[in-house]
């Protein structure tokens, strides 16, 4: 039988044990706590042609995705679709401007933004801009709509109100992503220099660039306000994270294959990259300049581009099923790429 004594202490050395457990439990980040991201929910939306980015419209509740010829919208929560908006050819990205009531969206092979109602999804008017338009943004600073223009390596930019073009930016390379800080300042990856730009919104011009070596070929870009950071998602399957005050590198972490977008959750500190291998990897914050990966998600194949619900937390990817690659490229299949099963087109949601 152990001594009194003994038995106290040992009994008052396990209660101090858990009081400092719950301690450092409540002092951790929550993403730190909750980093458990899995998928919760998917919804097969069927319906042919790829597609590109996707777009949460949060005064609606409305998903819309980029497909081909099309813009589809969805209601996130029940995996319906809502409605569509037709004539585009290669449609790539989305945008709103929640002041003017307007929605953009860029068709990359014949070079014009389509401007439609948000409310009604009635088609405005279109205006012609660079060659080869793919990413847009909104910037409420300026208020103006920014294009990427990848063969064009420019920047268009538009009137939110008009929906004109008023001005072109040339951006020395070719943008493939970017991003606003809602100060005034616009940051792009330019993919074939492995660099950043930084924009002035309203004097329209770029005023700083920097190398995001190791990155290779940056695809998509997510932005921390508060702590100054930027987040390229690179082909090389890595995330480069930037500076953007000190306009450099701070660390690179690994991510998967295949990646074309990124988000960041500042209530939660974490930061994604979608990746076309069928993952998401999660990147945990925990100081300006301390960063690691700390969960990889299995999705879907094709899953390479996303959106964020900051409000929910939860993320939307979307995928499909796809059959064997042809053994020889062809004038329709130069790339050889691998048919999609009819029907097999799919939104997954992600929560923790």
């Amino acid at each position: 039988m152990r001594h009194p004594v003994t038995v106290a202490l040992t009994r008052l050395l396990a209660a101090t044990s858990i009081a400092i457990a719950f301690a450092a439990l409540a002092a951790a980040p929550v993403g730190a706590q909750e980093s458990s991201y899995h998928v919760v929910a998917t919804y097969p939306l069927g319906g042919d042609g790829g597609w590109d980015y996707l777009a949460l419209d949060t005064v609606h509740n409305r998903l819309f995705i980029a497909r081909s010829d099309r813009l589809m919208v969805v209601d996130p929560d029940k995996g319906t679709v809502l409605g569509e908006i037709p004539g585009f050819d290669r449609a790539h990205g989305i945008a709103f401007s929640y002041d003017r009531g307007h929605g953009f969206a860029t068709s990359g092979a014949d070079s014009t933004v389509t401007m439609f109602d948000l409310a009604t999804l009635k088609v405005l008017g279109h205006t012609v801009v660079d060659a080869d338009d793919d990413a847009i943004l909104y910037d409420p600073e300026s208020t103006h709509i920014f294009t990427m223009n990848g063969d064009a390596n420019t920047a268009s930019v538009i009137d939110a109100a008009t929906g004109k073009r008023i001005g072109t930016i040339p951006l020395g390379g070719q943008p493939e992503f970017g991003v606003a800080d809602g100060a005034g300042k616009i940051y792009i990856n330019l993919e074939d220099k492995g660099a950043i730009v930084e924009v002035d919104a309203k004097a329209m011009k770029v005023t700083r660039n920097w190398s995001i070596a190791p990155c290779e070929s940056p695809t998509g870009l997510a932005i921390d306000v508060a702590h100054e950071r930027l987040f390229s998602v690179c082909r090389n399957r890595i995330m480069a994270i930037s500076d953007a005050s000190a306009g450099k590198v701070v660390t690179t972490v690994p991510i998967g294959s295949g990646v074309d977008a990124a988000r960041f959750d500042p209530a939660t500190g974490d930061a994604f990259a979608s990746n076309g291998e069928g993952s998401l990897t999660v990147v945990h914050e925990s100081g300006a300049d301390e960063f690691q990966v700390v969960q990889t998600v299995p999705t879907m194949s094709g899953a390479r581009t996303m959106e964020l619900d900051l409000r929910s937390h939860r993320l939307y990817t979307v995928g499909a099923k796809f059959g064997a690659a042809p053994d020889h490229p062809t004038p329709a299949n130069p790339r050889q790429r691998a048919p999609m099963v009819p029907g097999s087109f799919t939104l997954v949601v992600l929560g923790r």
